[in-house]
Parts: C-alpha cells; structure tokens; sequence
C-alpha cells in the first residue's frame, strides 16, 4: 500500500525542491514547488466561505499558488444570490421572512386596536347605559341577559342604536394624547418615566396625567352623551359636535342644561381621581404580566430549543397578553367609580336613554346628585352594593370576545409564519 503523500516529503518541504533561504530572514525557510500541477491529485482547495478573503457572491476561491483573475464586483448574472450555503445564503428567504414577520405584527397590533375600539363598542354602549340608568330594576351582571338586551336594541333601533358614538371616543383620545404631548412640550414634567425613576418623577409623571384628563373631561362627558342619548330622539349630529359640545360645556354655552348641572370643578377630582388610578393599575398589572410572561419565555428556551415561529410569536404576543391582562384589571376593580363618575357627569344634561329593563321605550335622567360622596351614599341605600356594578355582563362580553381574537390571530399567525419557515 503506497503512501498519499509524494516522495521526498519531510514535513517542511520537498528534498528535491530548491528552499528559500531568504524566506522569513531564513529563520523559517520557505517552500518551493517544482509544480503546480504535480500537487493537484492531493493538494484541495478549501471550501468557499461567504464574506472570507473579500470574495463576491458567484466567485470560487483560486487554486493554491494561482492568483486569482480579476472579475467585476457583481457576481454571475444567472445566480446573483445562490441559495445554497451558509451564511448568507438565505438573505431571499430571510428578507421575505422579516417583511412577513412585520406585516403580522402589525396585523397583530391592528386587529388588537380594532378589537379594543369598535367591535367591543356595543359593550361600551350598553354598559353607560346601564350605569346611568338608576331606573333600573335589572342590572345586568351576567353577559346572558345583556346579549338579549342588545339584540332587543339592535331589533328596535336598528344596527346603530349598538355603534352610536363611536367617532367621538376617538376624538377624545386624540384629544388626550395631543393635550398630553403640548403639556409634556411646553413643561418639564416627563411624558415617560425612565428606569432609573425616583419619587419625585413619578409624581411630575402623575401631575402630567392629571393635567391631561382634566383638559379633556369636558369632551369625556360630550362623548358619554353621544353614547348613551337614545337613538329614538337623537338627532343626526356631525362627527365634531363632540368637539362644539365640550367647548360649549366650558364656556357655558350650547344645548341647554338644566340647574342640577354639576359645575365642571366638581367634576375635576372624580374625574382625575379614576383617570390615574385606572392608568396606575394598568400600569402596574402590565409590568407584572411583562415580567412573568419574559421569565416564562427565558425557561423554555433553557430548557428545550425553541422553534423560530415560536420565537417570533414570543416577541409580539407578551405585550399583547399583558395589555389585555391591565385593561381588564383596571375595568374590573374601578367599575363602581366609573358607575359614580358617569352617573355625575350626565346630570343635568337633559339626556334621554334606552329602557335597559324591556329593550323599547326611553327614561329621562333626572338624578339630584349633590357631589361624589352623595352619590356614592344614595346608590348605597336605593340600588344596594351591586348597583355600582350594573352592566357588568358587558364587561365580560367585552374581554371574552378580545381574548377571542387575540387567539385566532395567534393561530392565524402561526399557520402564516409555518408555510413561510
């Protein structure tokens, strides 16, 4: 059995090939070759790396001791991005893969602020009626008996007794994320609390929020109008009226109220009041969810690989979870306030509402609260303690069907990102 290596082979050089003795200062003499060709049976290229040796796509790395020829910058014109390889090999594959990745994030974020916004208005509606409504004698705790009322409405008043004022809840959100940017511009107090926070950041923050709600309660109580006034009797108004309604409630102009109207300065501390708090446990149950959901995340990947949709759906769905986790919580612990808040702000509005009990006819509010301590006391002793919760059914109705479609767009997304993969 011969050897593969050539004869006269001494680990350093060939004995039959004339050595550099200038190579390296003769410290490390160099290597000779008779030539080229008689080494080619043994001697291997080695395997192109994309990116070693500054190499193009398209090129093959030269022969040992050929020098390479000199090729244009732009690789093969039938191949410019093979697919095979490591590396970079997968740029197409991995680019379409990122544009997906994004377009369903956000798709994830669409569907979640569609959700949040108009397919769970109807809840909204029929839940301030509800809450306003002190005629009541059903108070609606159970999401059995609000979907009978709703299709009761629906069958009587047609689909927008279900979507009216919709357009105005988000001029007020417009209104208070521009009244909080103008505030945060034009004030040193801080629009986001950094990590290295202190107390007093976090009360200049909380001051900030506070001065937002107050600039926009006027437009918060134009908008419960709009979503509670009866479909029977209400008027076609404008998408602005909202806007022409808070104005008139600030400088005394506009419908006429009448003199149970609470003053807008009794109206700032319940307001205020169930604005922070409400943004305080948000707040809070987001961080806590984030927290769980991440280190939840971080153990799986240590214990087992985690396959590439699984990752991806662990970027977008934690903040998701944890957002639907803090609205809900929040809704659920401050219902009675937000009961006793929409009872004072619609006082004296001369507002006609939908009968909760029967689905047809309407009642007048004509509530004689004096202050937020009245009203918290007469609900008390005439409606008992589950007066502060009524429509709460809406309220599971609401996050049932959010929970719902946040499930269908995780699957949805997953089934996407697997035909992708």
């Amino acid at each position: 059995m011969h050897p593969r290596r050539p004869d006269g082979f001494d680990g350093l050089g060939y004995r039959s090939g004339a050595r550099d003795e200038q190579g390296f200062g003769g410290a490390f003499p160099a290597r000779s070759f008779s030539s080229a060709s008689d080494l080619s049976h043994w001697v291997t290229t080695p395997p192109d790396i994309p990116g070693s040796r500054n190499l193009h796509w398209g090129e093959k790395s030269p022969p040992y001791g050929v020098p390479a020829p000199s090729t244009p910058l732009e690789g093969p014109a039938e191949e410019p991005f093979p697919r095979g390889g490591g590396g970079g090999g997968g740029s197409v594959p991995g680019q379409s893969s990122e544009q997906l990745n994004r377009f369903a994030g956000f798709g994830i974020g669409l569907a979640s602020l569609f959700t949040e916004n108009v397919l769970a208005h109807p809840c909204i509606v029929l839940r301030r009626q509800c809450q306003v409504n002190y005629h009541a004698r059903h108070y609606h705790l159970t999401p059995f008996t609000v979907i009978n009322i709703m299709y009761s409405f629906n069958k009587t008043q047609g689909p927008r007794a279900l979507w009216k004022g919709m357009g105005s809840t988000f001029i007020v959100q417009g209104v208070t994320l521009g009244a909080e940017g103008i505030i945060s511009e034009f004030t040193p107090l801080p629009r986001e609390i950094s990590h290295k926070w202190n107390p007093k950041q976090i009360g200049e923050h909380l001051l900030l929020k506070s001065l937002t709600y107050i600039v926009a309660m006027p437009f918060y109580s134009a908008s419960l109008i709009e979503t509670v006034q009866s479909e029977i009797i209400r008027d076609n108004t404008g998408i602005l009226e909202c806007i022409k309604e808070g104005i008139g409630r600030v400088i005394g102009l506009g419908v006429p109220h009448s003199k149970r109207l609470l003053p807008l300065l009794s109206l700032v501390f319940p307001t205020v009041l169930h604005g922070v708090l409400h943004y305080i446990i948000s707040s809070v149950i987001q961080k806590i969810v984030l927290l769980i959901l991440k280190r939840k995340t971080y153990n799986s990947h240590l214990a087992e690989s985690t396959s590439p949709v699984q990752s991806m759906l662990d970027a977008y769905f934690p903040e998701l979870i944890a957002n639907f986790a803090a609205s809900l919580c929040s809704d659920v612990i401050l219902y009675p306030l937000e009961t006793v808040l929409h009872r004072l702000h619609i006082q004296g509005t001369r507002t006609i509402i939908d009968n909760t009990d029967l689905g047809y006819e309407v009642l007048p509010i004509n509530t004689q609260y004096e202050g937020m301590r009245d009203c918290i006391n007469t609900i008390r002793q005439e409606e008992g303690m589950l007066g502060f919760y009524k429509g709460f059914g809406a309220v599971v109705i609401q996050y049932t069907l959010h929970a719902a479609v946040l499930q269908i767009t995780k699957i949805i997304y997953s089934t996407l990102l697997q035909n992708s993969v």
